[in-house]
């Protein structure tokens, strides 16, 4: 707190600026200033509203040792001086009762004695206030079940009292019974108690976010997973990171180590780390380190007790040590309150929790799925073999020789051999054969570098293929291969040319001809090796044509000049003709598969197919099988272009089944899920899409393609929000947004801030207000610095004016719809900027009313420019023409205002616009609005029927007789509606 309140109002006003804060130990400090502050004024109203909100401040902060302190000086000040607190004031007083009875509850140190003396306390205050004891039977029933006695007379005398103004909320109440049953064993009569609470119907404060913690169990036990799922996405958020509710993330924790979602809970330990440290209350420690050892003693039993695992601060922790100091802890605590309460109870209870077995060995929570060998963090293990991999060589020198024909062939088990031999030839003891088939040592490690440049160049790892590939070239002259080390010098010209940046844009002249220069040295300089080289094997030397054939395809691609594609399909050809006279299915393939691709490329769509279906036949008959997919795929993304959604569906979908045959690292089975996800869209599939986008970035995460993982994620977090699946998006940007590179600013920034701006929206769509509004104020700042991208900066400006209005914060509204024109003046977006200022407008007018009025008109006389330049400009709008818009606004505001002639005006003038084939037209929606509106303004609120009834019978005849009987409905009911009044 900046200045101490000089005044009891500077006082009552900070008190309500903290009460707006989130609880926690920023809201509590400033709650114990502001009651130190109180303690100045001669005012005891004063002094009893701060110790009121400090009291809050405690108890949601979990502070349970100082609630009760705050309280009995609340309690001194009633007994001496009662009449300072009015109705309001009393009945917080005796509301508290209860917080005290549950702080004292938390607290092993108070004994059972004082927590019975606290209770006779409350119900001897009630009586002698003439107050109902509903209430106190049911802290009563609490105490009992706490302590682990026979609750079966509390609970009747409690739960068949009718309820007060002083009992708990319905949904509090609803929670304890539904407990109740719960701990009796009847997990169905329990959610049906539950459900109004689950459903959303009932809430409050700490609901239903704990309900749904402790009924995601039952939920299981009763096989509604699904539903379980839904509400541990929508509970977990509620909850997380939250000292308050530190017991709730502790059984979310548990349920994910229940359901085979152990890396997601590890995921959700790490986000709650705070908890260890800031939680004060023992008993909510208690149940937050019991799921967390539930959790991590799962880990452990799966096998990876030495992964990392986040904990109390100042130390490192492994899943194993972590779970033996949470259980040590958690069994000192539960002690201490059996100790305490003369039972075993809590030791019981916790013992349950650790002796339950999975309740299901897999549920999809996310729909970023992940095991706990996908979080390990050790050397990446050999790619798992495919289908139709056969038993490696034992003997070295077979393996070599087996490792080189594969490489020959252009075979993808080639690199798991490889691999194999890695690891024996970087073994301490590794010896090299004497053996002539094998050659010396340094073709070996020639042959292994050039392998691991190939990798790096699949990776996108440019400049480290091409020293990878130079290398490499060295190691096989040195060895006498002359040949092998032309192809690798071709190797890294065509990687030493992909670093080159690509051209922003086709529009980009300087880059495109940079990027075309390079790709055209590189061609060069291939062709050079290929005359300068010595006579080379015939699968060297058509791997060389097809480097050529590639970097010219590249140039193609870079320019999509005419001038470019007749080198390409010539050198296309040479391979074609090199390939078929030496009998080289792969290169005879990759020829056609290259041609296919310049006929796309040239926009020839239809000859790209044709090539492929002949390829198809081919590789069928000849193989090599393992080109299948590609040529596949390639069809498939083909056939979107051509818009035959179901027929490259269809070759999608053979090319995923194909590619299961093969290592995964050579299919490319990521691009192969996008494409499938693209036409599953096109063929109104949009949960398939949803699937088929998050198996794409899970394959290209684990390829090693990070970037383009987080964008396929970000696509399938949008898709998701707009099927309405709100949670599942929220749950997947914070997985992602939870990154250790992500959260440290080390990625890409714009990307984080599209992570972030999807998050935001569906926030706001879920009705997270709040925490919506904030992130895009801060977007809004960050993106006020984009001086390359003002659009962007002026739609997120325009949605954050647009969230401050919704939470009546119409300064600053104006002012980020300020930022948004300023954006808008240097990249124009008309009817984004239309839409969010006539909404400014209508939320202004609709909150405030009259005295909103002329602020509202400000926001429409800015629209109005907007219409305006978009008109000059030639824009046409995608939805309603703006100056139809508009006038439907002003309309609407004025209504609102109370000005009704002026909205009748306006709304006349809307329809004026639209002309006499508004009714029939395209715009027949809007012009039924415009009449509804007009109606409802002239018939209900100026109070003249009958003009108005004419107006909406005739709009009502008009529409129908367009065949636009939805649109009619609402006018042919108002007009109904008038005749009733009437």
């Amino acid at each position: 707190m900046p200045t101490a309140p000089q005044t009891t109002d500077e006082l009552y006003r900070a008190l309500q600026e903290n009460g707006r804060r989130p609880y926690g130990r920023t809201r509590t400090v400033a709650a114990e200033e502001l009651a130190d502050a109180a303690e100045q004024f001669a005012d005891p109203v004063a002094l009893v509203r701060a110790l009121l909100e400090l009291q809050e401040a405690y108890t949601y902060g979990s502070e349970p040792r100082k609630s009760p302190v705050v309280f009995a000086r609340l309690l001194t000040l009633f007994d001496e001086q009662p009449e300072v607190f009015d109705e309001r004031l009393r009945h917080l007083l005796f509301w508290r009762f209860k917080w005290v009875a549950h702080a004292l509850r938390q607290l092993p140190e108070v004994p059972l004695a004082s927590l019975r003396q606290w209770s006779a306390e409350m119900r001897d205050r009630y009586e002698k206030a003439g107050l109902a004891l509903q209430p106190y039977y049911g802290q009563a029933y609490q105490l009992a079940a706490h302590v682990g006695e026979d609750t079966a007379l509390a609970y009747e005398l409690w739960a068949g009292r009718a309820r007060t103004r002083l009992s708990d909320c319905e949904a509090c109440e609803i929670c304890e019974r539904a407990r109740h049953h719960l701990a009796a064993g009847d997990d169905a009569r329990a959610l049906r108690v539950w459900e109004p609470v689950l459903a959303g119907k009932e809430s409050c404060q700490e609901e239903p976010a704990r309900s749904v913690s402790y009924a995601l169990l039952p939920l299981l036990r009763t096989d509604d997973p699904e539903r379980a799922r839904e509400l541990h996405l929508a509970g977990y958020r509620a909850c997380r990171r939250n000292p308050a509710m530190a017991g709730e993330v502790g059984r979310h924790l548990e349920f994910c180590a229940l359901t085979g979602n152990e890396a997601r809970g590890l995921e959700l330990l790490a986000e709650n780390r705070t908890l260890f440290d800031e939680v004060d209350s023992p008993l909510d420690q208690f149940d937050f380190l019991t799921g967390v050892q539930v959790l991590l003693q799962r880990v452990e039993q799966l096998g990876h007790g030495e992964l990392p695992a986040a904990g109390w601060a100042g130390r490192t922790w492994t899943v194993a040590g972590l779970r033996a100091e949470a259980g040590r802890r958690a069994d000192d605590l539960a002690a201490r309150f059996d100790a305490r309460n003369g039972t075993t109870a809590h030791a019981e209870r916790r013992r349950a929790r650790l002796e339950r077995a999975p309740l299901l060995e897999a549920l999809e929570l996310t729909l970023r799925t992940r095991s706990l060998d996908d979080v390990t963090p050790a050397t990446p293990a050999p790619a798992p073999a495919s289908r139709t991999a056969a038993a490696l060589p034992e003997s070295l020198p077979e393996l070599i020789a087996h490792a080189r024909r594969l490489e020959e062939e252009g075979h993808p088990e080639g690199r798991l051999v490889w691999a194999r031999v890695r690891t024996l030839v970087t073994a301490r003891d590794y010896v090299h054969p004497d053996d002539d088939q094998v050659g010396p040592l340094v073709l070996l490690r020639a042959d292994l570098l050039a392998d691991d440049a190939d990798r790096a160049g699949q990776q996108d790892e440019f400049a480290e293929a091409a020293a990878l590939h130079e290398e490499a070239a060295a190691l096989y002259e040195d060895a006498g291969a002359a040949g092998q080390a032309a192809l690798s010098r071709a190797c890294a010209l065509l990687a030493r040319a992909e670093l080159t940046p690509a051209p922003d844009t086709e529009e980009d002249g300087d880059g495109v001809a940079a990027k075309a220069a390079a790709l055209g040295d590189a061609h060069a300089g291939m062709v050079r090796l290929h005359e300068q080289a010595p006579a080379l094997a015939p699968y060297l030397e058509a791997r060389l044509l097809r480097l050529r054939a590639t970097v010219l395809g590249l140039r193609l691609q870079t320019t999509r000049q005419e001038e470019h594609v007749a080198p390409v399909l010539a050198e296309v050809d040479l391979l074609h003709a090199f390939a078929v006279r030496h009998d080289i299915a792969s290169q005879i393939s990759g020829a056609a598969l290259l041609r296919a691709g310049t006929h796309a490329l040239t926009g020839d769509l239809p000859a790209a197919v044709t090539e492929l279906d002949a390829l198809q036949e081919r590789l069928q008959a000849h193989g090599p099988a393992w080109h299948l997919p590609r040529a596949l795929g390639l069809r498939g993304r083909l056939r979107l272009g051509m818009r035959d959604a179901q027929a490259a569906h269809a070759d999608l979908t053979e090319a995923l089944r194909v590619a299961a045959d093969w290592p995964a690292h050579a299919m490319d089975t990521g691009r192969l899920h996008a494409d499938l996800a693209e036409a599953c869209l096109h063929l109104g599939r949009p949960e398939e899409a949803l699937r088929h986008l998050s198996r794409a970035a899970q394959v290209q995460l684990r390829h090693g393609s990070r970037i383009e993982a987080l964008c396929t994620y970000s696509n399938a977090a949008q898709l998701s929000l707009d099927l309405g699946r709100v949670e599942d998006s929220i749950a997947l940007l914070d997985s992602l947004l939870a990154e250790p590179d992500v959260a440290a600013g080390q990625l890409d920034a714009r990307l984080t801030a599209q992570l972030r701006l999807t998050r935001a929206r569906a926030l706001h769509t879920g009705e997270d207000l709040k925490a919506a509004t904030a992130e895009f104020v801060a977007l809004a700042a960050e993106s006020a610095g984009w001086d390359d991208d003002p659009g962007s900066h002026a739609m997120i400006a325009a949605e954050t004016a647009v969230l401050l209005a919704e939470s009546g914060e119409f300064g600053r509204a104006r002012e980020a719809a300020g930022q948004a024109l300023a954006a808008h003046a240097r990249a124009p977006h008309y009817e984004q900027l239309s839409n969010c200022l006539r909404e400014l407008a209508r939320l202004q007018a609709k909150q405030q009313g009259a005295d909103g009025l002329a602020d509202a008109l400000g926001f429409l006389e800015d629209a109005a420019r907007i219409a305006e330049e978009a008109g000059a400009a030639g824009y046409a709008a995608g939805g309603r023409p703006l100056d139809v818009a508009l006038a439907y606004e002003h309309g609407r505001v004025h209504a609102y205002a109370g000005t009704y002639e002026e909205a009748l005006a306006a709304l006349e003038k809307g329809l004026a616009l639209l002309g006499e084939a508004g009714a029939g037209g395209e715009h027949a929606g809007e012009w039924a609005e415009c009449v509804r509106l007009a109606g409802a303004v002239e018939g209900i609120y100026l109070e003249r029927p009958a003009p108005a009834l004419a107006r909406l019978d005739a709009a009502v005849t008009r529409l129908r007789a367009a065949g636009h009987d939805e649109e009619a409905e609402p006018l042919a009911a108002l007009a109904a509606e008038l005749r009733e009044k009437d």
